[in-house]
């Protein structure tokens, strides 16, 4: 396979290049902000420079992971979002299109209004926040411009990155510094290691998959027992981690409460390991150590 990964500079797109090199791929990356060696610059806004990039590159597959996702941020400017979130990739399904390339988009748990999960691929989509909705029409619109589009939702991922900047590195930049962390009790996830997301994509697209898949971890808990886990598994205080209901911390967006995914699809279709929480998190330390020496 050759592939383009868009936005290969964050984590998921870092997770696919060492996905991709290790099965002996042949693949483009790109960056926006943030360069890496190796990396092309795209502005995934610029609709002709995607455009060209897709063209020189004449991928089999187009893995569209750039996106807007800070979810307060999206609220605060929804013109952003959707240029983002719905059209950049939009441009980016009809470029792989007309090189007959499949592409993958990532979505989110963030298109359920989170009364009533954790979801299955089938279940109503109702997105309660710009960033959810925003999400909800990138994959109408991908769906719509390449016949094989494939939407994968995913929820909080976490794992080794080259920017440091999920919710694990947050955590324990936090806490070790002896800062006390309010994180939220009544708001259910499913978190998901970025190495087993990133193999699981790769795999389905092998396979020329095509739809919808739900690609997460196992376990649906709240925020704030993630948060301490995390403390614990890497031997940071989890007693500076406090709960509070989300509704106390003031956020500009509204977010699912009971939200989650079920991964049955995949697990039906798919070998791949998608670990637990605490599995998944003792990975990442010993990615970590490993790659400190």
């Amino acid at each position: 396979m050759r592939a383009l990964v868009i936005g290969a500079s964050g984590q998921v797109g870092a997770a696919l290049g060492e996905c991709l090199t290790a099965g002996g791929h042949d693949w483009v990356g790109t960056y926006a902000r943030v360069p890496r060696h190796g990396l092309e610059p795209l502005d995934i806004t610029d609709h002709r420079g995607t455009e060209r990039l897709i063209a020189k590159t004449a991928p089999d597959w187009v893995f569209c992971v750039g996106a807007l996702t800070f979810v307060d941020y999206c609220e605060e400017h929804p013109d952003e979002a959707f240029r983002v979130n719905r059209d950049a990739a939009a441009v980016a399904a009809r470029a792989a299109a007309k090189q007959g390339a499949g592409v993958v988009y990532y979505s989110t748990d963030y298109v359920f209004d989170g009364e009533n999960g954790p979801y299955a691929e089938d279940d109503p989509v109702q997105p309660i926040s710009v960033y959810g909705q925003s999400k909800l029409q990138g994959e109408q619109a991908v769906s719509d411009e390449n016949a094989r589009a494939l939407i994968i939702r995913t929820a909080v991922v976490y794992g080794p990155e080259p920017q440091g900047k999920n919710t694990v590195y947050q955590t324990l930049r936090r806490t070790r510094a002896g800062e006390r962390l309010r994180v939220s009790g009544d708001q259910l996830c499913s978190p998901t290691y970025n190495a087993d997301l990133a193999a699981a994509s790769v795999t389905l697209t092998t396979r020329d998959m095509g739809g919808v898949f739900h690609i997460a971890g196992p376990a649906v808990l709240d925020r704030h027992t993630f948060a301490r886990l995390a403390c614990r598994v890497f031997g940071s205080d989890e007693t500076l981690v406090e709960a509070v209901p989300t509704s106390a911390l003031g956020q500009r967006a509204a977010r699912p409460l009971r939200a989650g995914l079920r991964s049955d699809r995949a697990r039906a279709t798919l070998t791949t390991s998608l670990r637990g929480p605490e599995d998944g998190l003792r990975a990442m330390r010993a990615a970590l150590e490993a790659a400190s020496g």
